[in-house]
């Protein structure tokens, strides 16, 4: 049968018909850049001719729930070995959740590393509760057992403290190794790993690329160096002889004797001038040199009101250094 015109130009019209799809779909991004529990939704279009004109149809919208991602940093916050003496020492590290919900994290300090000259016992973990970045006894909250954090948003961070005790025993230059481990409370495993249902909304837990725990070292190294400080005195009456008594000039020397074999900084001897005395101007002397009393002329001022002080600086273990001034009784 043959076809008409106008059939034919339908016909020919609907082959020609461009169907066009559109998607909103966005850059791709990290897992972790999207938070957990957010609907990804999506409805296509298509847009044909036919012998009525141009029409219009929609797909179904289809919605996608964003996973919870688990994965967390940790990170040494010292800049170097923390120095240590026998008695109590403090490492602090920061967690920062990496994943993109919130999740708490169970944290576990181990002081028995290998290499160690030295192992500490753990006393506690404490988080910063003021923020200033310095442990603070009393104020900052110790967490007990199992340690856990609270809950941190995605992206947040937490300023973590590990206290120990250093034994007896240790000694100069020794170091001593402790890490400090935050594992996820939903779980860990191999990246990939999924916790069904256990996520924001309902959704599933996944396993991001740290395995949901990490870990980071802290160091102490000790360094006992210390100040032994004597004082002496002898005296000078009026008359030649060594009593106490009104115009006896009385002569104090000060001897600090450097202990070990590291180094200290910003050491200074001071003295007050005994009550009933007078000091003697241009007294003051180190290591057998004359100081002036004045102050900012050398390392050493001296005063009546003040007392004296000399300011000696960045000494060495085996270092040994002498400081002497008069004073006459009133």
């Amino acid at each position: 049968m043959p076809i008409g015109m106008d059939t034919q130009k339908l016909i020919s019209s609907l082959f020609a018909t461009t169907v066009l799809a559109t998607f909103t779909l966005s850059a791709p991004a990290l897992a972790e850049g999207v938070d957990a529990g957010t609907l990804i939704e999506n409805t296509a279009s298509a847009t044909f001719e036919d012998g009525e004109g141009s029409k219009t149809v929609d797909s179904n919208t289809v919605t996608v729930r964003v996973d919870e991602m688990l994965d967390v940093t940790v990170t040494s916050q010292d800049s170097g070995p923390v120095a240590a003496a026998p008695g109590e020492a403090v490492l602090t590290y920061e967690v920062t959740n990496q994943g993109n919900g919130p999740e708490a994290f169970t944290l576990t300090a181990n002081p028995a590393v290998a290499g160690n000259d030295f192992d500490t016992t753990i006393t506690a973990i404490a988080v910063d509760t003021n923020g200033n970045g310095v442990y603070d006894d009393g104020v900052d909250e110790i967490l007990t057992g199992p340690e856990t954090t609270a809950e941190l948003a995605a992206d947040e961070a937490l300023t973590v403290f590990v206290i120990v005790a250093v034994p007896g025993g240790v000694a100069d230059d020794d170091t001593s190794d402790i890490e400090l481990l935050a594992e996820a409370v939903t779980g860990t495993g191999a990246p990939g790993t999924s916790f069904a249902g256990a996520g924001v909304d309902g959704g599933d837990a996944i396993v991001g690329a740290t395995g949901a725990d990490g870990t980071a070292t802290g160091s102490l190294l000790i360094g006992i160096t210390t100040v032994d400080l004597t004082k002496a005195v002898s005296l000078v009456d009026p008359f030649g002889g060594t009593s106490a008594v009104p115009g006896t000039v009385a002569t104090f020397t000060l001897t600090a004797e450097v202990i070990g074999d590291g180094s200290l900084d910003n050491l200074v001897i001071t003295d007050g001038i005994p009550d009933d005395t007078t000091y003697v101007d241009g007294s003051l002397m180190f290591d057998g040199a004359t100081l002036t009393d004045a102050s900012g002329d050398d390392a050493g001022e001296a005063s009546d009101a003040a007392g004296i002080s000399v300011d000696i600086g960045t000494v060495n273990g085996g270092d040994t250094f002498e400081v002497t001034f008069d004073v006459t009784i009133d």
